[in-house]
């Protein structure tokens, strides 16, 4: 059974809007939705599309998404994270820890990732940094996908991995298996929470080292967001080049701060993670959402100056489309396996 099987018809229509991505249920009055535009009202997309439904009416759909995604959800247990069978990905939250209203948040998974040229097309990926991604994914080298909640990066992940050579064994470890990759030989390992009684939790660092007996031509994790990334490292360390992972940041020159959070929640030292970080990742791309917008606005590279993280910019991309070289721009390119100009074509 799928989800668009039993929904309401007034979420079903909303979930039939061409390219929406979430939906978000703060109240029965007050549903937004993005569709690659921002936050919309949901009765200012579709007219007429709210229910004339209570609280205890979107307490009970949440209630009932959970159900389907196997997971419980009461006063016991009043926040659930869950995948519905569909893939689409439920987040709700029940009074008292939600302010007077259950609130519940959908995530839909796009059912295949976008082709590459539509990635240029879209105005996520510029025209001259579209063959540079590309060329550093099918060179193997290791790959960080940064930005904000919303910006893109799972999408642009899955297009990376459709880039992969046939021929390689993909291991793509998540929390909730968002990203549909269009690749033949993809292993999917999906974290699971402990059941009711605190038992039965398989997390994110396991998956990593459970991936390293897997025979993995690469290991990719859809997020970074903890102590996993002592696994991480270390198993990006082992020879499996050509990984790649999103990670939550606000620009690219952030991302060796995150890494050095992150590596503090695993007991890691900052040199340690800087010496790790450094051996596994060959660059940061950086996306943003800016008036309705997804796009990669930073390319960078990462290495260690005076023993410490750092990025060094290769590229940035403004939000008219200008695409302005850095000082690695010349590394980036040889990275990528390409012959090129230092410098790029600009955008008009």
């Amino acid at each position: 059974m799928t989800t668009l099987e039993w929904v309401p018809d007034w979420l079903r229509r909303l979930l039939e809007v061409p390219g929406i991505t979430d939906v978000l249920i703060n109240s029965p009055r007050e549903i937004w939705i993005d569709r690659g535009l921002g936050l919309e009202r949901a009765d200012d997309v579709v007219p007429g599309v709210l229910p004339r439904w209570e609280a205890a009416d979107v307490r009970a759909l949440a209630v009932r998404f959970a159900s389907l995604g196997g997971r419980r959800l009461d006063d016991a247990a009043p926040a659930v994270d869950a995948r519905l069978p569909d893939g689409t990905r439920l987040h709700a939250v029940l009074p008292p820890v939600a302010d007077g209203c259950a609130v519940v948040s959908l995530r839909i998974v796009r059912s295949s990732s976008l082709e590459w040229e539509d990635l240029a097309v879209s105005g996520m990926l510029h025209r001259d940094l579209a063959p540079v991604v590309r060329g550093l994914v099918r060179s193997r080298q290791s790959l960080i996908l940064s930005g904000a909640t919303g910006s893109g990066k799972t999408t642009l992940l899955a297009s990376c991995l459709a880039q992969v050579d046939a021929a390689e064994r993909i291991v793509l470890i998540e929390e909730a298996g968002e990203v549909r990759a269009d690749h033949p030989h993809v292993v999917r390992l999906v974290e699971r929470a402990a059941n009711v009684d605190g038992a039965g939790a398989v997390g994110l660092s396991r998956l990593v080292r459970e991936a390293l007996r897997m025979r993995p031509d690469r290991i990719v994790l859809g997020e970074c967001r903890g102590a996993e990334i002592r696994d991480v490292l270390l198993a990006l360390n082992t020879g499996h080049r050509g990984s790649l992972t999103t990670l939550h940041a606000n620009a690219a020159e952030d991302v060796p701060a995150r890494l050095v959070g992150l590596g503090a929640l695993a007991d890691l030292s900052e040199r340690a993670v800087a010496l790790h970080a450094a051996a596994a990742f060959g660059g940061v791309v950086h996306l943003v959402q800016q008036d309705g917008r997804r796009r990669v606005a930073q390319v960078a590279l990462l290495d260690m100056a005076d023993g410490r993280l750092r990025t060094v910019p290769a590229a940035e991309v403004d939000a008219e489309g200008r695409l302005t070289p850095a000082v690695a721009w010349p590394r980036l390119v040889e990275a990528a396996g390409l012959i090129a100009p230092a410098e790029p074509v600009r955008a008009a």
